[in-house]
């Protein structure tokens, strides 16, 4: 659910970024916070528990341009990743505007990854959202690793329907900017046939 504040002439996004525990989701926001400019971007908040690196979110909002004369301004969040979080991770969706997926590309991680998306249905559905028309992207984080499973079985294995497919190395920055920026396009225009 977009926020548009008429007083600051802003349009509102939220993108959240989901996936199993430990795959890359906050290495994605941090990677696109440190090369974003400082005049661009709000403040990280970043919470740390001993079991995952992430409990709430991690907050950065970015501008782009403008819609109808208002400025886009797009705030990203991580899940944690462990189900174990489950009312956090379902808290965090609430109002999201588009969500990445972000899948860790090891074999011993498809279990893992399959519970994540499953339960991402469950999450969107009970805030009254649907996987299947809200944009959406997946992205299929350690392929430099030398246990990641072929893309070919990570897209049959985890994509729900057409959403755009990006093959990553968060750590290195390999697709981050360009699963944002294909995330960010999908929102931008369904914001537009609103």
């Amino acid at each position: 659910m977009t926020f548009i504040n008429y007083a600051a002439r802003e349009i509102n996004c939220k993108i959240v970024y989901y996936g199993p525990g430990l795959g890359g989701k906050t290495t994605n926001v941090q990677y696109v916070y440190e090369r974003t400019r400082a005049e661009a971007k709000g403040k990280l908040i970043s919470l740390a528990t001993e079991t995952d690196r992430t409990l709430f979110f991690d907050f950065l909002p970015i501008e782009l341009g403008t819609i109808r004369g208002f400025r886009t301004r797009f705030h990203l969040y991580t899940v944690p990743g462990q189900v174990f979080y489950d009312a956090s991770r379902k808290l965090i969706l609430k109002g999201v505007d588009g969500v990445v997926f972000v899948a860790d590309s090891q074999e011993m991680r498809m279990d893992a990854n399959i519970e994540s998306v499953n339960n991402l249905r469950l999450n969107l559905g009970d805030n009254g959202y649907d996987i299947d028309s809200v944009p959406y992207a997946l992205q299929l984080n350690k392929r430099d690793l030398p246990t990641a499973v072929p893309v070919e079985r990570l897209v049959k294995a985890l994509r729900v329907r057409d959403e755009p497919v990006f093959e990553a190395v968060a750590t290195q920055g390999t697709g981050v900017f360009d699963t944002l920026k294909s995330i960010v396009k999908l929102v931008l225009t369904d914001l537009r046939k609103r």
